[in-house]
């Protein structure tokens, strides 16, 4: 079943990285007593992913927070390392949590799984934007198909 407003964000466990290497962080830490803006993008260093998804909301992080966003996140499936050397290339730091899904858990968990096995690329997750309060969901910008509109940072600032 796909999430939707008004629902409770489900339990999980994202892979981060931290100055000490990868570590683990919870949704709990991620969503409990916050404002968090969670985006997701199908794959790190992808065309519209790098190019426009990722850059649109460091670009606008300070906006955004100004808007009552406590924290803005990407989660991709990919892993660790690579969401944390994509992080790095974009100028992410301080601005944009980078969450790794690595084996698209989460995406499952939320019902926002993206099958993309004829691409190559296996379980994905689908392009969306949440916004969550105390891991409420609030907001939710599904994509579709092939389209980026909807959760880009300056349509879901729109919202705000």
């Amino acid at each position: 079943m796909t999430i939707k407003i008004g629902d409770t964000l489900p339990s999980g466990k994202f892979k981060t990285m931290g100055e000490a290497g990868p570590q683990e962080i919870t949704t709990s830490q991620v969503f409990d007593g916050k404002r968090v803006l969670l985006f997701s993008v199908p794959g790190a260093f992808t065309p519209t992913c790098n190019a426009k998804h990722l850059p649109g909301y460091i670009a606008q992080a300070d906006e955004l927070k100004k808007h009552g966003i406590d924290t803005i996140a990407c989660v991709a499936v990919n892993d660790v390392f690579v969401m944390g050397a994509w992080g790095k290339a974009a100028g992410a730091d301080g601005k944009v949590l980078m969450l790794a899904d690595g084996s698209a858990d989460y995406a499952r968990a939320l019902g926002l799984e993206l099958d993309l096995t004829a691409a190559g690329m296996g379980i994905r997750g689908k392009r969306f934007a949440l916004v969550a309060k105390n891991g409420v969901v609030e907001q939710l910008h599904v994509e579709a198909p092939g389209e980026f509109k909807v959760s880009a940072a300056d349509a879901v600032l729109c919202q705000l």
